[in-house]
C-alpha cells in the first residue's frame, strides 16, 4: 500500500531540487530520519538510489543543453569513486544497525546540513573573497584540488547523502573561477549520477535499502521536479536559498541536539 506521507515528502523534496538544484539529500535523508523515525542508515542508503535516480533526469538535460563538462566530472570522479569505495569498506566493518553507527551518523548529517546552509548563505562572498587570488591557480593545482573535492564528497555523500549540492557547486566555483555556473552546475549534476550509484550498490549490499520506501519517494519526486523546474524562473533564487539554508539550519541543530 502506497503511503501519501511518503509521496507527499518526495513532491517536497523533489520541487525543491528543482527550485534550486539543492535539497534532495539535505533534506530527504533528515526528513526520512526525524518525521519517520527511518534508520538512519537506511535513510541514508535509500536516498542515495532516490538521489542517483533524480540526477539522472537532471544529467540528460543538461548534457542536451552542451552545460556538462566532462573532463570536470572526470577529476571529480578519480577523487569520490576509490574514496566512496574506500568508505564502503569501512562501514562493513561496522554494525549499521547498532545504536552507536545510528547515533554517529546522526551527528555527521547534521554537522554537514550546518555546513551546507552556510555555503547556501554565504557562497557567494566566499567566491568573491577568493576571487582574485584563485584566478592566479596554476592548472596543475586546480587539478589536483578538485580531485581533492572528489574525494571529501565521495565520503560525505557515502556517510551520509548529503555534499554533493551546495557544497560541491560552491567550492567548484571557487576552483574554476573561469568556468560559467551553468556548466559547473551541470558538470556537478552528471558528476553525483555515478557517485549516488556506486554508493547506493554499495548500500544495497551492505542491507540498508528500503526498496518500497524507495518506489513511493520516485511516485512524488517526478511531478515535484518538474512543477519545481518551471517555477524555478518566476522566483528569486535569494528567497529560495535563505528558506532553504533556515531550514537546514533548523534540522542540523535538531540532529546534533
Amino acid at each position: 500500500m502506497v503511503d501519501p506521507l511518503y509521496v507527499l515528502s518526495g513532491f517536497g523534496v523533489g520541487f525543491l531540487v528543482g527550485m534550486t538544484g539543492v535539497g534532495g539529500g539535505s533534506l530527504m535523508t533528515p526528513l526520512l530520519i526525524l518525521l519517520f523515525g527511518i534508520h538512519p542508515t537506511t535513510a541514508v542508503g535509500t536516498d542515495l538510489l532516490f538521489a542517483a535516480s533524480t540526477k539522472v533526469v537532471g544529467s540528460a538535460i543538461h548534457a542536451s543543453a552542451r552545460t556538462i563538462d566532462w573532463a570536470l566530472v572526470a577529476l571529480l570522479a578519480a577523487g569520490s569513486v576509490p574514496a566512496t569505495a574506500a568508505t564502503l569498506v569501512l562501514l562493513s566493518w561496522i554494525d549499521l544497525k547498532g545504536v552507536a553507527a545510528q547515533h554517529a551518523i546522526t551527528l555527521i548529517l547534521g554537522a554537514v546540513l550546518l555546513v551546507t546552509a552556510l555555503f547556501l548563505l554565504g557562497g557567494r562572498a566566499i567566491r568573491q573573497r577568493y576571487e582574485e587570488r584563485l584566478l592566479k591557480l596554476d592548472r596543475r593545482t586546480s587539478r589536483a584540488l578538485t580531485i581533492a573535492l572528489g574525494v571529501v564528497m565521495g565520503v560525505l555523500v557515502t556517510l551520509t547523502s548529503v555534499g554533493a549540492g551546495a557544497i560541491g557547486v560552491t567550492v567548484l566555483l571557487i576552483l574554476h573561477p573561469k568556468m560559467p555556473a551553468g556548466r559547473v552546475v551541470g558538470s556537478d549534476i552528471a558528476h553525483a549520477v555515478p557517485l549516488t550509484l556506486l554508493a547506493g550498490a554499495g548500500h544495497w549490499l551492505l542491507g540498508t535499502i528500503g526498496w518500497s520506501l524507495l518506489g513511493t519517494l520516485l511516485l512524488g519526486s517526478v511531478p515535484g521536479i518538474g512543477l519545481g523546474s518551471y517555477l524555478a524562473t518566476r522566483t528569486r533564487d535569494a528567497v529560495v536559498r535563505i528558506a532553504l539554508a533556515s531550514v537546514l539550519t533548523i534540522v542540523g541543530v535538531r540532529l546534533l541536539g
